[in-house]
């Protein structure tokens, strides 16, 4: 772990702890670029952790500050999800797989910062999660089921044969994506997690993993 501190962070708001760990792809050419940039201040943007494909890892904000890397933003109604979350960049253009080197390196940060705070694997999220209409981070190339095999993440529960009445709209609400977002938006943020590569208009999978995880 290299300690490489960021200008870019402030005091959590209202006494705020993290529930959250949001994950990141960084969509900059190479690590030393994103490096830059998270500790420019005029960027105005941070992260607590970066790691590069190699796995090297830098901290950059200590956990107990509000780094910079949600922005505005909303999940299971905490709107300011900066102060009750730890951010994670990986060091990804959004196009290639994430390296295994990477991914055992966040495996191995992951369950630290979870014991440290108390945070449930289903506090694992995607930044896509949270800003469904402005972010698309960490995208299709994340394996969020290597995450979950392991406890690191929500699993994508089992869809029962019930036919699920709700609206998608209530559906997506309660399951957590609270963000005031375009509802094919959600729905694509939605599967980036739980249906991977599915496209297609809303249907009855759709609502009954969705149901399943607002249980």
């Amino acid at each position: 772990m290299i300690w490489h501190p960021s200008p870019n962070f402030g005091s959590r708001r209202h006494d705020a702890l993290p529930t959250l760990v949001v994950i990141h792809y960084t969509a900059m050419s190479d690590v030393y670029s994103a490096l830059e940039r998270l500790c420019d201040p005029s960027s105005k943007v941070s992260a607590h952790y970066l790691i590069g494909r190699d796995g090297s890892t830098w901290q950059l904000v200590d956990e107990g500050s509000r780094a910079w890397h949600a922005g505005s933003g909303s999940w299971k109604g905490i709107d300011d999800v900066n102060s009750h979350s730890i951010g994670i960049e990986l060091d990804n253009d959004g196009i290639e797989a994430f390296s295994e080197l990477q991914m055992e390196r966040l495996e191995e940060l992951l369950p630290i910062i979870l014991e440290r705070w108390g945070i449930p694997a289903a506090g694992v999220i995607a930044h896509s999660d949270c800003a469904p209409s402005r972010k698309w981070d960490p995208g299709p190339k994340f394996d969020w089921l290597r995450l979950a095999h392991q406890g690191l993440a929500a699993q994508t529960p089992y869809p029962s044969d019930q036919i699920i009445s709700e609206n998608l709209a209530t559906l997506l609400h309660n399951a957590g994506y609270t963000e005031k977002a375009n509802q094919d938006d959600v729905l694509a943020a939605f599967r980036l997690r739980h249906r991977q590569g599915f496209i297609g208009p809303p249907d009855q999978l759709d609502k009954s993993i969705l149901a399943a995880l607002c249980d």
